[in-house]
């Protein structure tokens, strides 16, 4: 028995005959229990039949009184307009149902165990690593609006009868679509399924891509129902075809993992470097971490982000700096501790241009923790310094004593063309300087996180203010820069 009351009858009733299918009717009546759509449409649709002409109910009494072989004429006549070839030709079972007004056939050709078949095979194919099932399927725009379109053709009926029943309290076809497909594909794959995107487009309208579905639910939550019914069919017209399934496509969620690298070269950048779509250095940071990644995971690509950015010119010494890479589409995604290891071994043996430590997997939540309080962690720098002028090791000593300078940079000319003019002001917490010669010595740093430290020693033509130069009266250059510290608590360091 089917999970409805006799309230529902008009509306079923009216639904039968615009030429909704089966399950598309208990959508509208907003029957919620998967098991309803998960029985034949062939059974639910005899079922809706008895269920509105009292058939359960009089069974008993008119048993003994044969069924008439053929509807009347006058009856006949009154259900053509709308109602399927399989409520009108019931005795005829080479008769094929009519393409459903509203679900274009989704709900009546695309849920079964054929189409389960395919979705398995194409997840099969790929020798995925998982354990979970998300079954997603996309939908033509259109349904949108045809739905629209039949809620408007029974929402009189639902208020005459004093009902209180909103649009928002239908079914969505694609709620109806995964409870009645997830348990086929599962039984398919053994029990097991996959990240799952099932595309469906309809044929008529496979050319249109104008409108996304989003658009076209934000336009008919404003149009005014007049004129919405003055350019459209209520109910929707019969459909020449049905949808057909564009693609299955399988997806497993992005594996992330996180790190710490070393850069001990001065000619390697930390992303590709490519001006004016001429590639600069044959390689850089990002790259050489995410090959053996990607070979070992399996995945179709990757996003890196790290804490901060190094110069191509500047290595990153001491603990490094954190980094994350989210590996997309991953076809293997368990590794256990010493995989991991073996992996960032594979990373450092590859390249003596780059170093990485604590490799390991991490949530997409413990992501964010790396870009947690950017502005507030701090960075340790050594910088090479030139001066103009010569100096003896005392000029150079009041730089020990300076405490939390505050300094007010306007963007840099150098990365003006990537960054918002702005004047930022950074706080440079303490310095130290070690004499070499006349012209040279070496500057320990330790900055707020986002200091620009070579703008700091030139003054970068007075933008960054106050400057090196101005605190010892000489032009100053910086030739070389490490940076020693990134002072971020995370990744979890692993015991070597």
């Amino acid at each position: 028995m089917l999970p409805l009351k006799d309230k529902d009858k008009p509306m079923v009733q009216m639904l039968l005959l615009a030429g909704c299918c089966a399950r598309c009717i208990l959508r509208f009546c907003c029957v919620s229990v998967h098991a309803a759509y998960r029985q034949p449409p062939q059974n639910t649709l005899k079922q809706l039949q008895a269920f509105i002409s009292d058939t359960e109910n009089s069974k008993s009494q008119d048993s003994a009184v044969p069924e008439p072989p053929e509807d009347p004429p006058s009856k006949r006549a009154k259900l053509e307009p709308g109602v399927t070839d399989a409520v009108l030709e019931r005795d005829d079972e080479a008769a094929a149902p009519r393409v459903c007004v509203v679900c274009l056939g989704i709900l009546q050709d695309m849920c079964g165990t054929s189409q389960a078949v395919k979705v398995s095979e194409a997840v099969k194919a790929e020798n995925y690593e998982f354990d979970t099932v998300v079954l997603s399927v996309s939908l033509p725009a259109q349904l949108c609006v045809r739905e629209h379109s039949c809620w408007l053709h029974v929402k009189k009926e639902v208020r005459e009868k004093g009902l209180v029943l909103d649009k928002d309290d239908v079914i969505q076809v694609k709620e109806a679509f995964k409870w009645i497909m997830q348990g086929l594909v599962a039984k398919e794959l053994g029990g097991i399924a996959v990240v799952t995107k099932v595309g469906n487009i309809h044929d008529e309208k496979k050319n249109i891509l104008v409108f996304t579905r989003m658009a076209v639910v934000k336009a008919l939550e404003k149009i005014p129902d007049f004129k919405f019914l003055k350019h459209y069919p209520c109910p929707p017209a019969q459909p020449t075809s049905s949808c057909s399934p564009q693609d299955v496509r399988c997806l497993h969620g992005s594996v992330f993992v996180a790190g710490r690298y070393n850069k001990f070269c001065r000619s390697l950048p930390q992303t590709p470097w490519v001006i004016d779509g001429e590639r600069r250095m044959e390689s850089s940071v990002e790259e050489l971490i995410a090959a053996p990644l990607l070979a070992a995971f399996r995945a179709d690509g990757f996003n890196f982000s790290s804490s901060g950015r190094e110069d191509v010119d500047v290595r990153t010494l001491g603990n490094g700096r954190p980094f994350a890479m989210e590996l997309l589409n991953p076809h293997r995604s368990r590794f256990n501790r010493a995989e991991m290891k073996q992996l960032q071994e594979t990373i450092n043996k590859s390249s003596d241009k780059i170093r990485v430590r604590d490799l390991q997997i991490v949530t997409r939540q413990a992501m964010s923790r790396m870009k947690e309080g950017e502005e507030e962690k701090t960075k340790s720098y050594t910088a090479l310094i030139w001066t103009q002028k010569p100096i003896q090791r005392e000029d150079i000593t009041f730089i020990d004593d300076i405490k939390d300078l505050t300094v007010d940079q306007k963007t840099p000319l150098r990365v003006l063309h990537r960054r918002a003019l702005a004047v930022r002001p950074r706080v440079i917490h303490s310095m130290n300087a070690r004499f070499l010669d006349p012209h040279h010595f070496y500057l320990g740093l330790k900055t707020q996180a986002g200091t620009y430290i070579k703008e700091f020693v030139h003054g970068d033509f007075g933008r960054t203010k106050p400057n090196l130069c101005q605190l010892l009266k000489t032009d100053t250059d910086i030739l070389e820069l490490d940076v020693e510290s990134v002072d971020v608590d995370w990744p979890p360091a692993i015991p070597e």
